[in-house]
């Protein structure tokens, strides 16, 4: 297995581990904010599929998918994130017409995390070694794949306090 493959699998690996926290979500829940808590459910979701997606855009070189967001938007709708809704330092709000349905919100950061796993393995160690400039800093292709695997651990670490705010119970139980 080579090191494209291998950062694939861990994105395709974060994607399933984040899924078992979505039992108990719905469209009557998805944007229910807790009470000192950043962030909720479609607004996870949604940010970590953009970021996904931006990151894919570094590797393959395509712009972000038509139907899943609005350019520069401050709200989304039924099938589609806005941009701004989403981004780095964006605030989630409650009102549920801001943001996709749930199983939207799913399917696109899915699609995402497929974008990336797919641009991964399809990278060349010399692709995966080409430094670009990400946020303030810089960093290589291949770091900022495995910096997506992290990146929706934080954010699937915050669904389970979410999931305990909202008393929606253990996946374990």
């Amino acid at each position: 297995m080579n090191r494209g493959e291998i950062l694939a699998n861990g994105v395709l690996d974060s994607k399933a581990l984040l899924s078992r926290y979505l039992n108990g979500f719905d469209d009557s829940n998805r944007t229910t904010q807790a009470p000192n808590l950043p962030n909720h459910l479609a607004w996870c979701l949604g940010h970590c599929a953009l970021t996904m997606h931006r990151a894919a855009e570094k590797i393959d070189g395509h712009p972000l998918p038509d139907g899943q967001f609005i350019l520069k938007a401050d709200r989304g709708d039924e099938h589609r994130f806005g941009t701004e809704t989403v981004s780095f330092a964006s605030t989630p709000v409650g009102d549920p017409a801001v943001y996709p349905s749930l199983s939207r919100c799913v399917a696109i950061f899915d699609s995402a995390c497929d974008r990336i796993a797919l641009a991964a393995r399809m990278a060349t160690d010399a692709k995966l070694d080409e430094r670009i400039k990400w946020g303030p800093g810089e960093t290589t292709l291949g770091s900022l794949v495995l910096r997506m695997i992290f990146h929706n651990g934080t954010h699937c670490g915050q669904i389970t306090d979410l999931r305990r705010a909202l008393k929606i119970g253990s996946i374990f139980a």
